[in-house]
């Protein structure tokens, strides 16, 4: 298939910062040719970033065709090839390096995700990402833990209310913060609360909330505090949750696990290469 209208958003522009005018080292070196190139995985795991990557192609030269081997969500294993595309060798070579970027990372984070859905499988606790990610890459990142298994906590600052810590010691209270959201927006947006300590979670629970949000609390005081609730309203526990500590916080009976930094911010990436076919 023609790989399409480019995403010319401003992230896939931030996203791509190789060319200014032209590919000095490929001009003078190879003879333009029509080719065909295969991107494959050199690990396993789980593909992702096969839209930006066509969209970096087409960015590139609208007459490239893409042809998906794979799709996103995929499991990946290495040699298995994801994509081959077919046009002129300079364009390939120019949106090579972003293209395989966009898979490398955005699979390394589809990859991290499994890994963390599948330690709480078995359990009722669902796994959340958070807003923690790269500037110009969230819509990307947020795809890539879909295609992971997880799930998507707010997308901005603009479809879910998140009443925390700052919020309320600058208004004087839970209560006070609550009472002021829903005087501005009603019922248009859920509202979630970010509780310290189990007096803060009776209050917020008294306010009648959508979700309460436990960060870094210690562990025995996380299973009072969802104890306390008791399927109330619905929870979540966040901050320095890893691979070893996620089984045992989502033990707890938490409804919902968020992770922000490792995992879309600095996952490990997975390994993708580019050969001629």
């Amino acid at each position: 298939m023609v790989c399409g209208e480019a995403d010319v958003s401003q992230g896939l522009l931030t996203a791509f910062p190789d060319l200014k005018e032209h590919d000095i080292s490929t001009v003078p070196l190879l003879t333009n040719r029509p080719v065909t190139i295969q991107v494959y995985a050199k690990e396993t795991g789980v593909l992702s970033g096969m839209g930006p990557a066509r969209d970096t192609f087409a960015f590139v030269d609208p007459r490239l065709k893409c042809t998906e081997l794979m799709q996103d969500g995929d499991p990946i294993k290495p040699m298995n090839i994801a994509l081959e595309v077919s046009g002129d060798l300079w364009s390939l070579l120019v949106a090579e390096r972003t293209a395989l970027n966009f898979v490398s990372h955005l699979s390394g984070i589809a990859t991290r995700t499994r890994v963390l859905v599948d330690a709480i499988a078995g359990t009722a606790t669902r796994f959340l990402d958070t807003r923690k990610t790269i500037p110009g890459y969230r819509q990307y990142a947020k795809q890539a833990v879909i295609h992971g298994g997880g799930l998507n906590h707010r997308i901005g600052l603009y479809d879910m209310v998140l009443v925390k810590n700052n919020h309320i010691d600058a208004i004087g209270s839970i209560t006070q913060a609550v009472q002021a959201v829903r005087a501005k927006w009603g019922k248009q947006y859920p509202i979630e609360v970010e509780a310290r300590d189990l007096d803060e979670v009776g209050e917020a629970l008294a306010c009648g909330v959508d979700r309460i949000m436990f960060d870094n609390m210690p562990l025995v005081l996380l299973r009072e505090a969802v104890k306390t609730v008791d399927h109330q309203t619905r929870t979540e526990a966040s901050g320095d949750i890893t691979l070893e500590t996620i089984r045992t916080v989502a033990e707890t009976g938490v409804d919902f696990i968020s992770v922000g930094g490792d995992l879309t911010l600095a996952p490990p990436r997975l390994d993708f290469s580019l050969r001629i076919k």
